[in-house]
Formats: C-alpha cells, structure tokens, sequence
C-alpha cells in the first residue's frame, strides 16, 4: 500500500512560483489588481489568440458577467445542459434569467445540440465543453448566428482544448475559464473571461470593477460590483501559464498511461477522446452504476482519492421541481461516472499503482 495519500487532484506548484510570489512580495506590491493582473490577462488573451481577456474573482461570476455584458436578465431564457457543475445554471439565475435544461451526447458529455429548447425568449446557449471536449461547437455557432443567439462558452474544464485547431473559450461571443485549485492553470480561486468584442470588454471591465472603467478613480458609469483579481494571484498565473505547454504535455501523457493499463478491464469505459486536441482535465471513466461507489470505497481503504461525477442539475436538491423534463443520458453518466487521481504531479509509479489496485478490484469481484 502506498504510504502517502494520492490525492484525487492538487495543484502543481513549484519553486518558480514561491521565489515569484516571495519576489513580489518584497518589491512593495500591494496585493491588489493592478499591473500584474494586466500582464496575466495580456498573456492569457496572447496564447489563446484573442483581442481580449478580463481576469475575475472565479469562474461562476465570469458567467454572470458575460451574462450581464450581454443584456440578459429578468424575463430571458439561457440554454444549459443538465449534466455541468452546478455553477452553472447558478450563473443564469444570479442575472434573473432562467436556465432551460438540455440533455447531453452519450460521446462527448457535452450539449446534444440537436434537441436544444429554443423558444422566443433564448437569448443565449451556455457551451460546456466537459474534461476539454469540444462536441460540434462549429455546428452550434453557426445555428446561434442564424437564429440571433448569443453563444457564451462555459471553457472552465478546457484550457488548452482545441476543435479543428482553435481554442476552445474562442468560438463563442465570449468564453469562460476557471483557475481554481484543480484546474491546468491555478491561482488558488479565479476567472478567466475572453472575447473579441470590444463592447462586451468595455462592459464587463465596469461590471468587475463598480461601475468603473479604471480604478482609482470615483466616477461610476454603471452600477457594479467588486470582482476583481488580485495581483497575488497574477503573479502565480504569470508562472503557470509559461510552462502551460509542458501542463497540457503532462495531462495527455497520464491520460493515456490510465487507459493503456485498465484497457483489458471490460467493466472500465474510457469516453472517446482526441488527444491531438483534447487536454483532459480529469481521467475520467464510466463504471457499472452498482459498483461506483464500491469501487470508491475500496480504493480510498488503498490510499487513493477519486470523485464521482456530478449530479446531473435536475437531480440536485437545489433545483427540485425546477422542470419535470427528464434527461436519460445525463442521469446514466451521472451516476456511472468517476474521475481517477489526475494532478500534473502523479509519477507513472502512482498511476501504476492506482491502476493494479482497480484491476484486483474487478478482476477478484471485491
């Protein structure tokens, strides 16, 4: 039994960003958003080949925003699939609007975009491209632009993620990325908004900051909020984002070491996944539904972390009652779906580990 602990996903911190953060520290800085947090988003917007990129308080609020940005409020209604973070949906109803739900592709886990409930009141489709899957996002924008809906990517799962050579985050009116502490690029908590729309910039620069384009200043054009990014975390952002090529390398490589050694258990269904272009977040795999939760239980008894799938949306408490629509393929995946130890630090002897210990498990029908 391993002695430590494999956790089912950490941050990789390294030295560069403690010297960078003890650096900025001594220089005077004073924590807050400032020029750190411009050269942070000016890299962000330079690798993902955008015109522009906002660095907020997280992911869900980086939603709300674009939301916001976008005029949608009280009265409108927002497409999202019912198999996502629960974020979210929350997003939707943080501006007023309404979430419709919509069931996902058994392939992809992402929207099935030919079933989407459009009425006269969608002013908007959330995309969640999930563990960097990107589905037929060209197919979807296309239909938005013919129907005059607004398309925001919900990319949180998908920095580094391509469809056809192009980044996911960058084919909608706006994308959203989180930095969270499991995430390719982690700065603690933390939001990514890009766009090539100058107006949605301006907009969403005021909303983050109180009504206000610059800070330092107090004349207010809007009413806002205070979702700003800190150069703390910029400076931990700056770091990771340097060495982003070597992250995404790291997170294929342990992807295909998990499926080349569990590829004889006929119990384990690994989803399709093109690593030319996909950079998975999670390892992620599908069990027999009766067996999920023994599976977790034996390999934590081994010293080894593993999350099951989310709940699909209608299935959460929160949302109880919210619609009586039922979503056949997001409750299977829901409740088949488990995420295996997945940090950028896992060495292949953990991986080989992790992996002899879920072979005994099936193999010897524990």
């Amino acid at each position: 039994m391993m002695k430590k602990f494999i956790n089912q996903i950490e941050p990789w911190i390294t030295e560069k960003e403690s010297r960078a953060v003890g650096a900025y520290l001594n220089s005077g800085g004073w924590m807050a958003e400032f020029e750190k947090t411009e050269e942070f988003e000016k890299s962000v917007a330079e690798f993902l080949g955008v015109k522009y990129a906002i660095a907020t308080n997280n992911g869900t609020v980086a939603l709300s925003l674009c939301l916001m940005a976008l005029g949608i409020g009280r009265g409108d209604e927002v497409i999202v699939p019912d198999y996502t973070m629960i974020a979210t949906p929350n997003s939707i109803l943080f501006t007023g609007a309404r979430p419709v739900f919509v069931d996902v592709d058994s392939e992809t886990m992402c929207m099935d975009i030919n079933i989407l409930p459009i009425t006269k009141k969608t002013k908007a489709i959330i995309y969640v491209s999930i563990n960097g899957r990107s589905g037929d996002i060209v197919k979807l924008r296309k239909l938005c632009k013919d129907r005059g809906i607004f398309l925001i990517e919900d990319s949180c799962q998908s920095f580094g993620s391509k469809h056809k050579g192009k980044f996911l985050g960058t084919f909608g009116d706006a994308g959203c990325f989180s930095l969270t502490f499991h995430k390719i690029i982690s700065t603690g908590n933390g939001g990514i908004v890009v766009t090539n729309n100058k107006k949605i910039y301006d907009k969403i620069k005021k909303l983050k900051n109180f009504g206000r384009l610059e800070g330092g200043m107090d004349y207010h054009e809007t009413v806002g909020y205070n979702f700003k990014f800190s150069d703390l975390q910029a400076v931990v952002g700056l770091i990771q984002i340097s060495n982003i090529k070597e992250r995404i390398k790291r997170k294929k490589e342990l992807y295909k070491i998990y499926k080349k050694n569990l590829s004889g258990v006929s119990e384990i269904e690994f989803l399709n996944l093109d690593f030319s272009e996909t950079t998975p977040l999670f390892v992620d795999i599908l069990v027999p539904v009766e067996k999920r939760k023994k599976l977790m239980g034996y390999l934590k008894l081994n010293n080894i972390g593993t999350r099951a799938f989310y709940p699909s949306i209608n299935s959460q408490p929160a949302y109880k009652g919210y619609t009586n629509k039922k979503f056949p393929v997001s409750a299977e995946i829901s409740k088949r779906g488990l995420w295996l130890p997945s940090s950028l630090t896992l060495s292949k002897d953990q991986i080989d580990y992790v992996c002899d210990k879920i072979k005994t498990f099936f193999n010897n029908n524990v």
